[in-house]
């Protein structure tokens, strides 16, 4: 994109009440294997008035690409003059770039009938039986997010859980601090990252990642990296996006040490209260299993971001376009035999 337009895409993607980092210009640049481009709508003004951003990745042994666009449309989604034209254009760009499919995660409401009708006349398909675990899905089918828009510290408080709140005011009264940290801090970070992801069991992507979300999202004030300190020494950390109307909780691990003081309830109250102070609309827990009874796995992440009192929410299954059924088949394949000797 040509400067003049990429500025303007910013401007639009900020203003916009659907704005999501994961389609921002920003995290285009982390994604560095993947190409980007990304396809606008606009009106007789010139101003844009629908967006997606396409990640692009060539297979070296078909020598074709996928198309990849994580959340979005950034648009008003039941229009479908906006919705149609976005997808022609990304018919476009597949023939431009070889691509065998093109995948979509929408951060859609699976209620929204309007929606999926919209695309499915479109030519876009549904990805049916979306597996419950938040690990075998690229982008989380449930979320829980937390309404923050005109209120105050304590009318968000008193939505919380009585526990949460028991919790958060524990955690000051035993002498936990939330500090910020910067760059020289990411080793940290991940350090304890990595500790709590062999301790429950998730994989996690290697230090230079997560340095370079920091890298790149600070340079326009759009990331927060927290410490919790109890006694000098930092035992849980956390990331924070801001992007637009919203905030991310997007990383986070703490110590088992001291867990008994609540460093996590504290870190979350506080990048809540950065996003209120950010003015922020809405701030987002990230993804949860979308099994929710006391016995499945994975429930203690769902109960503790539930004392919160968020609003839970089942996004759409994913979206695609297959453009060359052979392709595709042979590279669902090779995955597949790929699995099978690991």
């Amino acid at each position: 994109m040509e400067n003049i337009e990429l500025e303007q895409y910013y401007e639009f993607l900020e203003k916009n009440p659907r704005c999501h980092f994961l389609q921002s210009p920003e995290w285009a640049k982390v994604k560095s294997g993947w190409k980007s481009r990304v396809v606008t709508v606009k009106n007789t003004s010139g101003e844009i008035e629908g967006s997606l951003s396409l990640l692009i990745r060539k297979i070296p042994i078909i020598n074709k690409c996928i198309i990849y666009a994580p959340r979005g449309p950034i648009c008003d989604i039941t229009n479908k003059k906006i919705l149609g034209k976005l997808i022609e254009q990304v018919r476009d760009v597949a023939k431009e770039e070889k691509a065998f499919i093109f995948r979509w995660d929408p951060d859609v409401l699976m209620s929204n009938e309007e929606f999926k009708s919209i695309v499915i006349e479109n030519g876009v398909k549904l990805k049916k039986n979306i597996n419950h675990d938040i690990t075998k899905v690229i982008q989380p089918k449930y979320e829980t997010e937390l309404n923050i828009k005109d209120k105050t510290e304590d009318e968000l408080l008193s939505g919380f859980s009585q526990k949460t709140r028991y919790n958060i005011r524990l955690a000051m009264k035993k002498g936990v601090i939330v500090e910020e940290g910067t760059e020289d801090d990411i080793e940290e970070f991940f350090s304890i990252l990595t500790t709590t992801s062999q301790r429950d069991d998730f994989s996690i992507r290697n230090a230079a990642y997560y340095k370079k979300i920091y890298e790149v999202m600070k340079e326009k004030d759009h990331v927060k990296l927290y410490f919790a300190v109890y006694n000098n020494k930092r035992v849980a950390s956390t990331f924070e996006i801001i992007y637009g109307n919203k905030a991310w909780y997007l990383y986070g691990g703490s110590l088992r040490e001291h867990s008994n003081v609540m460093p996590n309830y504290l870190l979350q109250w506080e990048m809540i209260k950065y996003a209120m102070q950010r003015g922020c609309e809405y701030y987002n827990f990230g993804g949860v299993s979308g099994y929710v009874d006391e016995n499945a796995h994975g429930y203690g992440v769902y109960r503790f971001k539930k004392g919160f009192n968020p609003e839970f929410k089942e996004y759409i299954d994913e979206l695609y376009i297959i453009f060359k059924p052979v392709t595709n088949a042979l590279f669902n394949l090779a995955n597949k035999l790929r699995k099978l000797k690991k």
